[in-house]
This record gives C-alpha cells, sequence and structure tokens, in this order.
C-alpha cells in the first residue's frame, strides 16, 4: 500500500515538474504538423488552429487555480478615499 502510494505521489510530482518546464505538448489530433488532411484538402487542424502545439491539461488547471486565487484575494476598492484625519 505505502509503495502504491509512493508510486502515484512521484508520478503526479513529475507530471507537475513537466508541465513546469514543457507547458506545450505536440498536437495529438494532427501529429504536430498543424495541418490535417481529408479528402484531398489540406485544412488547419481545428484542435491546435495549426500552432502545431496545445497546452497540457496539467498546465492548464495550474493557470486556471493561479487566476482564481488572484481574483479571490485582490483587496476590494473603497467607496471613499481615506484621509489620516478622519
Amino acid at each position: 500500500m505505502a509503495l502504491a502510494s509512493l508510486l502515484i505521489l512521484l508520478t503526479t510530482a513529475g507530471y507537475a515538474v513537466l508541465c513546469a518546464v514543457k507547458p506545450f505538448a505536440p498536437c495529438r489530433k494532427c501529429s504536430g504538423t498543424g495541418v490535417r488532411t481529408r479528402r484531398r484538402t489540406v485544412t488547419l487542424c481545428r484542435r491546435c488552429h495549426g500552432n502545431r502545439a496545445r497546452l497540457r491539461t496539467g498546465r492548464r488547471l495550474l493557470n486556471n487555480s493561479r487566476s482564481i486565487h488572484a481574483a479571490g484575494t485582490r483587496p476590494q476598492p473603497t467607496d471613499r478615499k481615506a484621509t489620516p484625519w478622519q
């Protein structure tokens, strides 16, 4: 049981490091070419929009959690300007 937990922890940590170092991965739909061929036509890949790379799922989760945290910890604007003599 402890070995399985350690293996899961190491896999998760390894994926987190991979997402931090290489946030983009080759598109799986077009194999990183950016184009798809269908019935004698060449079109841009709909998944990566021709960029040949996609954002990893772990990096997308990290970006979302950062934006949620930043939105929740911003100071609230006050209605009036505070002066030292009030």
